[in-house]
C-alpha cells in the first residue's frame, strides 16, 4: 500500500536511535528492551505453534467484526491464512512479551485473540498476570482456546463476542489495567472509543501499546490524538505499534525510535 510505504519513509527520517533519546525512562527501555535481542525459552515454542498453524489447510467459518469492506460478513478461512494475516510478525509479537517481562503488570487486557499468537507472548510473559483477550468470532476463539491448552496458558481468559459489547462488561469486573494491546478495530471511532473506555480503569504505570498505527488514514489520526491527550505524558512510535505510558512524574514528550 502506497501509503504505508510513504509514512514508513517519513518515520525513517523521523526515527531516533540511542543518541538522539534524552529521557532515563526511554533511554533505559529502548536499550534494555525494544532493541533487547536475546533469546527466551517461550519464542521457541511458540513460533513452533505458528509454524504447524501456517500449514494447517482446514477452514473455519469466520465472522469479521472489524474495520474493512468485509465487516460483519461470514465466510470460511483456512487457519494457515488466518495466521499468516492476522498475527502478529515475531518481531513485534516477542517485542510485547519482553514488555510484559520488564514491567509486570497484573492485569492485562488483549483486545484481538485471533488463533492467540501474540496473547500466547502476553502470557508467557508473565504466568502470575490475568491475561484477559478479546476476540469476536467464536470459531476463532474455539482454535485459540485449543491453542492455550496445548501451550499451557491457564492464565488466559477469553472473552468472546463484540467488543463493543464485551469491552465495558468486562472493564467493569477489574480494579485496573496495567497493560492493554489494542488490535480490535482499525478505525477511527471505535480505536477511540476503546482507548477513552480503558483509561477509566489507567493508572501512572500503566501502560497501553496501540498496533498498527500507520495502516490507514484513520488510524493515523486516531494516534495523533492519542498524543495529544490530556492523560498521555509520553509516547514511543516504533511505526508498526506505539507505547502510551502516562507518568506525570516526568516530561510530556513523544518519542520517534527506530526499530
Amino acid at each position: 500500500m502506497l501509503h504505508l510505504a510513504a509514512n514508513y519513509l517519513l518515520y525513517r527520517l523521523r526515527a531516533f536511535k540511542l543518541h538522539g533519546v534524552h529521557s532515563p525512562f526511554v533511554f533505559e527501555l529502548y536499550q534494555n528492551v525494544i532493541l533487547h535481542e536475546g533469546d527466551y525459552y517461550a519464542y521457541s515454542l511458540i513460533e513452533d505453534l505458528r509454524s504447524s498453524l501456517l500449514t494447517e489447510d482446514r477452514a473455519i467459518p469466520v465472522t469479521d467484526f472489524g474495520a474493512g469492506p468485509k465487516a460483519g460478513l461470514k465466510n470460511n478461512r483456512k487457519i494457515s491464512y488466518i495466521a499468516r494475516t492476522s498475527a502478529k510478525p515475531a518481531k513485534y509479537a516477542q517485542l510485547l512479551f519482553r514488555l510484559v517481562a520488564h514491567f509486570q503488570p497484573a492485569t492485562i487486557f488483549d483486545l484481538g485473540t485471533s488463533l492467540g499468537i501474540t496473547t500466547s507472548y502476553l502470557a508467557k510473559a508473565n504466568k502470575q498476570a490475568k491475561v484477559y483477550t478479546f476476540e469476536g468470532c467464536p470459531s476463532i476463539a474455539a482454535e485459540a482456546k485449543s491453542n492455550f491448552e496445548k501451550l499451557g496458558l491457564p492464565n488466559v481468559q477469553q472473552v468472546i463476542g463484540n467488543l463493543d459489547d464485551t469491552l465495558p462488561q468486562q472493564l467493569q469486573l477489574v480494579e485496573q489495567l496495567d497493560f492493554v494491546f489494542f488490535d480490535g478495530n482499525h478505525r477511527y471511532e471505535p480505536t477511540m472509543r476503546y482507548f477513552e473506555a480503558c483509561l477509566g480503569k489507567h493508572h501512572e504505570h500503566s501502560v497501553f501499546v496501540v498496533d498498527d498505527l500507520y495502516w490507514s488514514a484513520e488510524m493515523k489520526r486516531a494516534w495523533q490524538e492519542i498524543k495529544r491527550h490530556p492523560q498521555v505524558c509520553q509516547t514511543v512510535d516504533l511505526f508498526y505499534i506505539g507505547l502510551v505510558f502516562f507518568r506525570k512524574t516526568q516530561p510530556k514528550e513523544h518519542f520517534t525510535l527506530l526499530y
